[in-house]
């Protein structure tokens, strides 16, 4: 089954390049056999060009029209091109047959870039499932049974062991454990869990065992129904997308008509012989034919896309550099993209006949021993001084660790846990600790002995340029800057106040952060979403520009987003903005002019004063003009 779904994959996604690759390349031989002379095998080759370039705008143009009863521009540009070739081969001015497999080509490549577009909403999902595995421990009569995760029911109990994923959505029947829920809810420190707590499929289990109670259906669970929110957010046709739709079944429909009365009432109206007519017909079709409005846009785009990717940001289609200058608000998440998503120790505090350098020697040796995140970031802000591990070391989960370091008992843990073995905190410690906490901080207590050391604050440390960036985005004219998270509200505020954002989402799941963004578009229409995480997937995919961090991103945010950040670098958020200000500006401009080009063309072949040679020549020459103006973004 494996094998045809690659194949299918492969044909979806690659398909229309090698059409357009083979097309252009048809396209340069039967060009030069024609100027050889080789008129035999110049036909041979031009003929295949326009068969394979042709074929899926030929499939999608007659589709319309019979099925929906609707002209488009793929008909038109079909027309068009036999137009122009049959009147070549008519009056043997062989160069039409070279304009008309030119139009065929410039949708060929349109084509081919819609498909890679259309690609990665697959991808998406797949990246998602893989979040889960395949099978659960179940619980039968006291023996533990592998089943199939589609064949977990509601009352079923499974087991979790140490370091494996949650399988399914359930409650907490039995066991303690810390929780990493990062790719869930976005909270940058594993969660402690233990009886009754609510656990959620693709979230990975620390150091404890757990026996959890399925308490929903496993299509129904968390990591589930954020698939179906990328899948459905995706999905969704964006108005200006809908607006391009009609204009160009109306554009089709208009030239389509006027190209048939030309056709055919000139000789009753104003006398002119059926070879004027049909002459003067085809020339319309050629000089209306869209490509020099097509031109217009997607050089300018490409040269964006190319603009960007040399300063690290990576648009994954022209439509999202045009919508990115048009962004009126801006949603960030705070885990992995305001900050690092690493912890970290921020401040260390002594009391007088102790050192900072004591409290974290002291702190490090115990936590040297442990695997939690919290005792990694001491032990790592500890690396250049002299200590050695503790030995009777001894971990109370959710509370704790004690040991015995240079003979003295050691104990490291909130100050629940730390009072039990002290005889007072020092007040003016405990009034830093709440100060802490308040701004969002974890507080770690040391003590040795029955004396207090000091206290350590554990921080997710703010990215250096996110201040400059809310700044500067603020300055670009934004409307609306807000953070969604889906850590606590003082962390969530902490960090906001810091980087200098007044709008403030907490406690958010998934579909939370989606509703945000939904709200957001019904203020300001377009509005970008910054993530980095899982959990931020659906935002991203619903926002009209999702914008995911390259190197801190997991693989669903990154397939999911319209643009990435190489670098984690936010102040590019800036650039892109900037560029995609100045595409549109350029794809104005370039309409203005193509619009004038055929407005003028159209008149001429009306009054009679342009043959189709000088026709083909406007038309081609201003679609070269508005593709240099578009190569201007490439600087």
């Amino acid at each position: 089954m494996l094998y045809p779904q690659r194949l299918g994959q492969f044909t979806r996604e690659h398909t229309d390049t090698v059409a357009a690759l083979l097309c252009g390349f048809l396209l340069f031989l039967g060009w030069f056999a024609l100027h050889l002379g080789w008129l035999g095998l110049a036909f041979l080759l031009l003929l295949a060009a326009y068969v394979i370039g042709g074929y899926e705008s030929a499939r999608e143009g007659l589709t319309t029209l019979f099925k929906e009863k609707e002209l488009d521009v793929d008909l038109l540009m079909i027309v068009a091109a036999i137009g122009a070739a049959s009147l070549g081969l008519w009056r043997r001015e062989y160069h039409l047959i070279i304009d008309g497999a030119i139009l065929i080509l410039i949708f060929a490549i349109s084509g081919a870039l819609e498909g890679y577009a259309m690609a990665r909403t697959e991808r998406s999902i797949r990246s998602l499932m893989k979040l889960t595995p395949d099978t659960a421990r179940v619980l039968i009569q006291g023996r533990e049974e592998e089943i199939p995760i589609s064949q977990l029911k509601v009352g079923d109990e499974i087991v979790v062991k140490p370091g494996e994923l949650i399988p399914t959505d359930g409650i907490i029947l039995s066991g303690y454990s810390t929780l990493n829920q990062a790719a869930i809810t976005g909270e940058s420190l594993p969660v402690e869990k233990t009886v009754g707590a609510e656990v959620f499929a693709g979230t990975l289990n620390g150091y404890g065992a757990l026996q959890v109670k399925v308490h929903k259906p496993a299509q129904s669970s968390l990591i589930v129904r954020v698939i179906r929110l990328v899948e459905q957010a995706q999905t969704e046709a964006p108005p200006s997308q809908q607006f391009i739709d009609r204009f160009e079944k109306g554009y089709a429909k208009i030239i389509v008509v006027a190209g048939i009365l030309l056709a055919t009432l000139p000789p009753f109206l104003w006398g002119w012989d059926w070879e004027t007519t049909i002459y003067r017909a085809l020339t319309f079709l050629v000089v209306a034919s869209p490509c020099a409005l097509m031109a217009a846009i997607m050089p300018t785009l490409l040269s964006g896309i190319a603009n960007g990717a040399r300063q690290g940001i990576l648009f994954k289609n022209g439509a999202q550099l045009e919508k990115i200058g048009k962004v009126r608000a801006i949603a960030f998440d705070k885990t992995g993209t305001l900050t690092t998503g690493q912890v970290q120790v921020f401040q260390v505090i002594a009391v007088s006949e102790y050192t900072s350098k004591d409290v974290l020697k002291a702190a490090a040796s115990v936590e040297s021993y442990s695997e939690h995140p919290i005792g990694k970031a001491i032990v790592q802000a500890a690396g250049d001084l002299d200590w050695v591990g503790a030995i009777q070391v001894q971990a109370i989960p959710g509370q704790g660790i004690v040991g015995t370091f240079q003979e003295q008992q050691i104990i490291v843990g909130n100050a629940v846990f730390v009072q039990q073995y002290v005889t007072n905190l020092p007040e003016e410690l405990r009034e830093m600790a709440q100060s802490w906490e308040q701004e969002g901080k974890t507080v770690v207590w040391v003590a040795q002995g029955a004396e207090v050391m000091g206290v350590i604050a554990i921080a997710d440390e703010v990215r250096s340029q996110a201040a400059a960036t809310i700044t500067r985005l603020k300055k670009l004219g934004v409307e609306q800057i807000v953070m969604l998270t889906g850590d606590n509200q003082e962390t969530a505020h902490s960090v906001a106040k810091a980087v200098g954002i007044d709008r403030v989402y907490a406690q958010l799941l998934p579909e939370d952060k989606l509703d945000v963004i939904r709200r957001l578009q019904q203020q300001y229409q377009t509005v970008a979403m910054v993530g980095d995480g899982i959990n931020d997937a659906p935002a991203l995919a619903q926002a009209s520009v999702g914008i995911a961090m390259g190197v801190s991103g997991s693989d669903v945010a990154l397939e999911t987003a319209d643009i990435v950040l190489m670098a984690d670098r936010l102040e590019k958020i800036a650039v892109a903005i900037h560029l995609g200000r100045r595409s549109q500006l350029i794809v104005k401009q370039n309409i203005v002019v193509a619009l004038g080009f055929i407005m003028l063309l159209l008149v001429g072949n009306f009054l009679g004063n342009i043959n189709l040679p000088i026709g083909v020549i406007g038309h081609e020459g201003s679609t070269v003009l508005v593709t240099l103006s578009g190569l201007r973004l490439l600087k």
